[in-house]
């Protein structure tokens, strides 16, 4: 943990998770509207944030795993073509395969739905380079990262990405509950499909020359 910048990376993730429709805010908005509810909305956060962490959790336990056993070069490239691997398929496909869940889903469906957006999009993936720069800071001499010692540093990352992604989810939920509407948001939409897909490739990349 010699330097913040691996740090900011997670939080400033964090925030651009937060920030994707895609992973939440937008269906706990549209599902305290259907119910004419501001406390559903507050709620739906709860399982959609633990949704995502375990998500991400799963992620980065298999990335440690796979670390553990392998050299760092060839963890840095199975680990990037994977990532570009799946940013390639999001830019052919991935528009054409949406995980649907009905208004009247409950908690656990919700959180379910928020693991598999979050699997689906290779959320955790992400976060891959951030973690391996925390867990080789103190390692330059090796060439393979340890289960023990980088198991609490991915705990720690997870903390911190899923603070930030849950504070930015509850801000957005809140000014397009109370102020905007969704009806607003038909002329300020941004395509984050396009920008998730960039941050893949560019995450892979990132690993490919790191």
């Amino acid at each position: 943990m010699t330097t913040i910048w691996p740090w900011l990376s997670l939080a400033g993730l964090g925030a651009f998770h937060g920030l994707n429709p895609a992973m939440g805010w937008l269906f706990a908005v549209a599902l305290g509207l259907h119910r004419q509810s501001r406390r559903t909305v507050w709620l739906s956060l709860v399982p959609i944030a633990i949704g995502h962490a375990i998500s991400i959790a799963t992620a980065l336990t298999l990335v440690i795993a796979l670390g553990a056993v392998l050299d760092l070069h060839s963890f840095r490239l199975s680990a990037a073509l994977l990532i570009l691997g799946l940013a390639a398929y999001g830019a052919l496909y991935g528009h054409r395969h949406r995980v649907r869940v009905g208004m009247r889903t409950g908690m656990a469906g919700l959180a379910f739905w928020s693991f598999l957006m979050a699997t689906s999009h290779g959320a955790g993936l992400m976060l891959v380079p951030a973690v391996l720069s925390i867990c080789l800071a103190d390692r330059s001499g090796e060439l393979t990262m340890s289960m023990a010692s980088s198991l609490p540093v991915a705990l720690a990352a997870l903390a911190v990405h899923s603070g930030v992604m849950l504070a930015v989810i509850a801000a957005v939920a809140l000014v397009v509950f109370e102020w905007l509407g969704l009806a607003a948001l038909r002329s300020a939409w941004i395509n984050f499909d396009r920008l998730w897909t960039l941050a893949l490739g560019a995450t892979g990349i990132v690993l490919l020359v790191q």
